[in-house]
């Protein structure tokens, strides 16, 4: 067994790892492998989700009508995904960060894999739903473990590191995409039920793997055990004392203002890129006489390299604003990301045309949207006692994922009926399905925005200790 770790700050010279424990970094390496298998169901979901409902649909849907339903899967993986959060966030301070984590872990990973026997929308939804009630509770407790083991001098940059290596889960998803695509361009899936989308689901299953190592060795923080299990008074992950309390109520409300916004722009618009991608890219395809196999396989290809770049940036931007938080504060953080992801977005939507822009426009968009989510994870746990960090930081990004599922809706809703018609009675049908996706882009940026009207509200909590 690894020896627990020391828990008060502790004045070090030179980088901010000199000084950490081997628990230290146990405990960092297993939230974020955690953290990183999460991002990865995610981003399996999102780049096989249209392929899947395409099957699951039997084609007797239109590319719009696709579009839609594809809305109202991302919203049903959501409300599962917040409504975990909120369960488990509670169970994190109640039972320990360790044992929650394990069953998130281990529920995401078995509904994942059933998500590959999907044999219609309805059961295909419904997986997705039980796989978001593990995927959104595991980020509570994982931040939570961290800031509470980590010392106070080192913990706003392992929180940084935890979030950003959480791209090596979407890139690695975005890599089965791409070695799956090639090898179904090549007619490899041509006579099989099992297509790409279905392989990808079957992958994610593969995680329950780590359960086995958080039980043997994973312990509950000194900080958690001694504010909860040892008698401390007030109940632990109560809803009713957070909200009971003027200043936890506060800091509730200020952070699930500044979650919306990003989970928005993340879920509402920017992951559905990849849509974007395949319904821009197809037409070119067609017009060179491809076969249907042949264009499936290029288009979930670029579908891969859009998640790869987007995540490659992502990852950037998380580690830029890391340090900037650092010197600046948290306050000016947010503010410019706020700023820099509405602008990214609208622009990458609106003038995307060609396999060029690609490589630039995607990295750029994924570097300002995802520098958002590093600040959640260093923030959050700073606004909440111990017996609340848990559940007070599952709700403010849990919450907002509530919203989020309002948010793909009213994107389904734009491209589909508000956008739709105009468009295709505009431009014609295919260059009329590209248009709406170019309208309805910018005009979901509106939502990063929201951010801004929080923010003078906001406590600064650079360089100061945990609350108690």
């Amino acid at each position: 067994m690894l020896p627990d770790s020391p828990q008060g700050p502790v004045p070090v010279a030179g980088p901010w790892y000199r000084g950490l424990t081997r628990y230290h970094w146990f405990v960092l390496a297993v939230a974020a492998l955690g953290w990183l298998f999460d991002t990865m169901d995610q981003q399996l979901f999102n780049l096989a989700r249209r392929p899947a409902l395409e099957e699951l649909l039997r084609g007797t849907s239109s590319g719009t009508q696709v579009d839609r339903y594809a809305s109202y899967a991302t919203a049903i993986f959501i409300v599962g995904w917040a409504t975990g959060g909120l369960m488990f966030g509670i169970m994190g301070d109640r039972i320990g960060r360790a044992k929650t984590m394990l069953l998130t872990i281990l529920i995401y990973s078995a509904f994942t894999g059933l998500s590959a026997f999907s044999r219609g929308w309805l059961d295909f939804a419904l997986y997705r739903f039980l796989t978001g009630l593990g995927v959104g509770g595991e980020f509570a407790v994982g931040v939570a473990l961290v800031a509470e083991v980590m010392p106070d001098y080192a913990r706003s940059h392992a929180l940084g590191w935890l979030q950003t290596l959480s791209a090596v889960g979407n890139i690695t998803a975005a890599l089965i995409n791409i070695s799956l695509g090639i090898a179904e361009g090549e007619g490899a899936f041509a006579d099989s039920e099992w297509k790409p989308w279905r392989i990808m689901f079957l992958i994610g299953a593969l995680p329950a793997l780590l359960a086995v190592v958080i039980r043997s060795r994973l312990k509950e923080p000194e900080r958690w055990r001694h504010a909860v299990a040892e008698g401390e008074p007030k109940k632990a992950g109560s809803l009713a004392e957070l909200f009971g309390d003027r200043r936890w109520r506060t800091h509730a409300l200020i952070g699930l203002g500044l979650a919306i916004p990003g989970v928005v722009g993340l879920w509402g618009i920017g992951f559905f890129s990849f849509d974007f991608i395949r319904t821009v890219f197809r037409e070119t395809y067609q017009k060179e006489g491809l076969s249907p196999d042949e264009i499936r396989g290029k288009l979930t290809v670029w579908v891969g390299i859009v998640s790869v770049l987007q995540n490659l940036g992502g990852a950037l931007g998380i580690y830029v604003f890391k340090h900037f938080t650092s010197q600046a504060g948290r306050r000016p953080a947010f503010a410019a990301a706020f700023i820099l992801a509405a602008l990214a977005t609208a622009a990458t939507f609106w003038f995307l045309d060609s396999f060029y822009d690609v490589f630039w426009m995607i990295p750029m968009m994924g570097f300002c949207q995802l520098m958002l989510f590093g600040g959640y994870a260093i923030y959050f746990p700073e606004l909440f006692p111990t017996r609340l960090r848990s559940t007070g930081t599952s709700f403010c990004y849990n919450v907002g994922r509530y919203v989020a599922a309002l948010g793909t809706l009213t994107m389904g809703q734009l491209i589909d009926t508000v956008f739709g018609g105009y468009c295709k009675t505009t431009y014609g049908d295919q260059l009329g399905q590209i248009m709406a996706w170019r309208y309805t882009g910018v005009t979901m940026c509106a939502f990063f925005l929201v951010g801004l009207l929080v923010l003078p509200f906001a406590p600064e909590t650079n360089d100061k200790p945990l609350p108690e």
